[in-house]
């Protein structure tokens, strides 16, 4: 039987609890998006823990059925469809299609990577499950950073890949009309 030293069993048990708490990491508080930012800030324990550039709709703000507008206000991830699949997966109907995309590929602009559907929580976001309004990747990531979507809020595979990894069903969601430094401080002070 080997021996370990004092030293080593203490450097084992520091790696194992590490792991499990790496692998059990607090669930994300909330996200908060700015429209005229174009940036979706990951917020935990009314910390900034990770900040990513969005495309909102080129359609303006809204949530009117038929008007591929971004709709404003609170909102909670209903549902996360993705899990496991390669980056730039391509999804029809919210199933993979087996096709892989990788980012800018010419052609056509399906949605990518991961879903993350979002559920209207007051009344300005209503309509938002209703009108398939999600968090996902896209294959046009040169174009992140500017209002080109049509209602939902578009980000890079690798990005909405990591967002998510890092939330749960029932994550609280944000999208406001202000710039994220005020936005944050608006959270902090409340």
């Amino acid at each position: 039987m080997r021996k370990f030293s004092k030293f080593s069993l203490y450097f084992i048990f520091f790696l194992a609890a590490g792991r499990i708490f790496a692998a059990s990491d607090t669930p994300v508080s909330s996200i908060l998006i700015s429209v005229p930012d174009q940036k979706l800030a990951v917020i935990q324990n009314g910390m900034r823990i990770a900040e990513y550039p969005v495309s909102t709709s080129r359609y303006g703000l809204g949530d009117r059925f038929g008007s591929y507008a971004t709709p404003v206000g609170q909102m909670q991830i209903a549902d996360k469809i993705g899990q496991g699949l390669p980056l730039g997966s391509v999804f029809k109907s919210r199933r993979p299609t087996g096709e892989v995309l990788h980012p800018n590929a010419p052609g056509r602009d399906p949605i990518v990577t991961r879903i993350l559907w979002l559920r209207g929580t007051e009344l300005a976001t209503r309509n938002a499950y209703a009108r398939d309004i999600y968090i996902h990747g896209t294959p046009v990531e040169r174009l992140i950073g500017r209002p080109v979507s049509y209602g939902c809020v578009r980000m890079r595979s690798r990005d909405v890949a990591e967002l998510f990894a890092r939330v749960a069903i029932g994550t609280p969601v944000q999208i406001t009309k202000a710039p994220l430094h005020s936005a944050l401080s608006t959270l902090a002070a409340n």
